[in-house]
């Protein structure tokens, strides 16, 4: 088991009014490594000025922490099938929908790999052996309920 650190940080700023919702949505998020970024809601859900499209907003970053996961499987799993990965680049993209019991959610992130080898390509059934290996062990994929496809070359392959 192990365990893992965010600490989010916000404050309500002089002249605001937290009742009328007239309040920043900028916060601070510090990982355990040291990383620290700016966050803010979405201004697709908060308009501007209570939120900045420059931070990170918490639906970006569940998508992005389903491809980092994604990729790093990916690239332990091509490496046991004995393929060299020299590069790999995705374009994820999570679509907010109605979820179950009519709730709003990230229903489906669309994954996009542009993966370059070296040496041997697999073919596109390897490939698609790899990513099903690579969504099956995927920690983040294991917990969320949320539709993930790849997108790889003009295959889709949805788990």
């Amino acid at each position: 088991m192990s365990v893992h650190v965010a600490k989010v940080d916000w404050a309500l700023r002089e002249g605001e009014d937290f009742l009328r919702g007239r309040y920043s949505r900028t916060h601070r998020v510090a990982f355990d490594g040291g990383f620290v970024m700016a966050g803010s809601a979405s201004p697709h859900v908060v308009p501007h000025p209570w939120s900045v499209e420059s931070a990170v907003d918490p639906e970006e970053a569940f998508v992005a922490a389903i491809s980092a996961c994604h990729m790093l499987t990916f690239l332990h799993k091509a490496r046991e099938a004995g393929l060299i990965v020299a590069a790999y680049s995705d374009e994820a993209e999570g679509i907010m929908g109605r979820g179950p019991g009519g709730r709003m959610a990230v229903t489906r992130v669309t994954l996009r790999p542009a993966i370059v080898y070296q040496g041997h390509e697999p073919t596109l059934p390897e490939l698609d052996y790899l990513h099903k290996a690579a969504h099956a062990d995927c920690f983040i994929a294991n917990s969320v309920t949320t539709e993930i496809v790849v997108e790889n070359r003009d295959d889709r392959v949805s788990f």
